[in-house]
């Protein structure tokens, strides 16, 4: 396995999927996707595999004028603002190659083989 958490370092989710990983002796790599971001590729794939921006968007986000501006955004301007804002991305996203997941989801986590 090829783990990769992006996470915000006061968020208890993240916090929770590392210690997931950590008690199963699973090797990840721990990106802060609020101050290093995420790539427009590593985005596209995350964004593919769990079905959308949507999916990514973190409603109750603290920046509630943001939020509310995205509603009325093309997708690929909501995208761009995502990219640009990364303290908007729901976390924690949790990317195994090609499968990923976001928000703590140890009933997925525990079939990645």
């Amino acid at each position: 396995m090829n783990i990769q958490i992006y996470g915000a370092s006061k968020c208890f989710d993240t916090k929770k999927a590392e210690r997931y990983f950590k008690e199963r002796g699973v090797k990840f790599q721990s990106i802060d996707v609020v101050k290093f971001g995420m790539s427009k590729g590593e985005y596209n794939n995350v964004k593919q595999a769990i079905g959308g921006l949507e999916k990514l968007l973190d409603t109750a986000s603290k920046d509630k004028d943001l939020i509310s501006l995205m509603k009325y955004l093309s997708p690929e301007d909501q995208e761009v603002k995502l990219l640009e804002n990364p303290k908007l991305f729901k976390t924690p996203i949790v990317r195994n190659g090609k499968l990923a997941t976001v928000g703590f989801q140890p009933d997925v986590w525990k079939n990645w083989n």
